[in-house]
């Protein structure tokens, strides 16, 4: 009591203040909210947006259709790549057996050549070539038969003596210079003027060696197109040769079989010589080749096999077309690194041109 009694006018007036402000604060808190204008939300004139709700609407039916149309395509794609994986399995199954059967007559037929030649001593075979080598020996003569399937027309090519006319090597020095499996001796040459030169028109990496010069006599050209095809014969003028379009050739003489028939053999080649080793060349009607090289121990007539007994042979092989190359000392069989004949020369004799065969 004495100590609010000493207190001034100010500090009673503070503490009085303190003590009813809870009371006066609950009071002003009731009259606001009581006295307070009532905020209201006038709906009446609202209008709802009837356009936005149809396009609401036809947008979700053209979602349902939509995924009605996917649907349905997705359905008709599968269907349609079904029918697709069965059309290609049953044309790769037709296909195949269409395959199979082309390859069965060329097998029958392969079978029935090889039947005649009897069993391989040697050969090579890849994905650009096969070699079949067979001894042959029907009893008045004796020598090799090496049959060429070109798998690949470039499996087979011409060399030229040291790349140039006038230069001749053995058939084993070409084959080990170009790196070939095989190689035989080509065409006919002559001697002059320190060279050893084809003989006639010869043909190599698309120019005429010497120019082309009209068959005459009995020589004839061989040699393969630009398919791998055997190709030869007597010739007027270049275009005649032209329109076979040559890959490579040489010229000797004479034609032995044209078309499965045997052609006429000059007087002067049945005897001189009668006899003697001989390099042949020919085709079977599917493009398979055939070489033929018999044995002789000399070039004067007295060993080897003659032009006519050649004939025989090739005509019962069922050989299409057929050409005699150079022979005597010139007849060369390489295969496998090896000389499978025995030269007349003692040795091989280098000759200008060789037929070679690469794996």
């Amino acid at each position: 009591m004495r100590s609010f009694l000493r207190m001034t006018p100010k500090q009673v007036n503070r503490m009085f203040m303190l003590a009813l402000a809870p009371f006066i604060g609950t009071w002003l808190f009731i009259w606001l909210f009581s006295s307070s204008p009532r905020l209201e939300l006038d709906i009446s004139a609202y209008v709802p947006d009837t356009s936005l709700k149809e396009r609401s609407a036809k947008i979700s039916r053209g979602l349902d259709q939509a995924s009605v149309t996917v649907d349905k395509t997705v359905n008709s794609i599968e269907k349609t790549g079904r029918l697709y994986r069965q059309t290609t399995a049953t044309m790769s199954t037709l296909l195949n057996k269409a395959e199979a059967q082309a390859v069965i007559p060329e097998r029958i037929y392969d079978r029935r050549v090889t039947s005649k030649l009897g069993a391989p001593i040697d050969g090579v075979n890849s994905d650009r070539i096969r070699i079949q080598l067979f001894r042959i020996n029907p009893g008045s003569y004796s020598g090799y038969a090496m049959k060429i399937k070109l798998k690949d027309p470039d499996a087979m090519k011409m060399a030229l003596g040291n790349g140039q006319a006038g230069k001749a090597v053995t058939t084993m020095q070409a084959v080990n210079q170009h790196g070939a499996v095989a190689g035989i001796n080509a065409g006919g040459y002559a001697d002059g003027n320190g060279g050893r030169y084809p003989l006639s028109t010869t043909f190599i990496d698309g120019h005429y060696v010497s120019g082309f010069q009209p068959s005459f006599k009995e020589l004839a050209f061989v040699g393969l197109n630009q398919s791998g095809q055997l190709i030869g014969g007597k010739f007027r003028n270049k275009e005649e040769l032209d329109r076979l379009k040559p890959k490579f050739g040489a010229t000797f003489v004479p034609v032995l079989m044209k078309n499965g028939k045997k052609k006429p053999i000059p007087e002067k080649w049945r005897t001189t010589p009668a006899r003697a080793p001989r390099t042949v060349i020919a085709n079977y009607k599917d493009d398979q080749l055939l070489i033929l090289v018999t044995e002789g121990y000399d070039e004067k007539g007295g060993s080897g096999a003659t032009l006519k007994e050649l004939q025989d042979k090739l005509q019962h092989l069922g050989v299409k077309d057929a050409y005699n190359l150079d022979g005597g000392g010139s007849s060369s069989l390489i295969l496998n690194g090896r000389v499978v004949n025995k030269p007349s020369d003692g040795q091989l004799r280098p000759v200008p041109t060789h037929f070679l065969f690469f794996k």
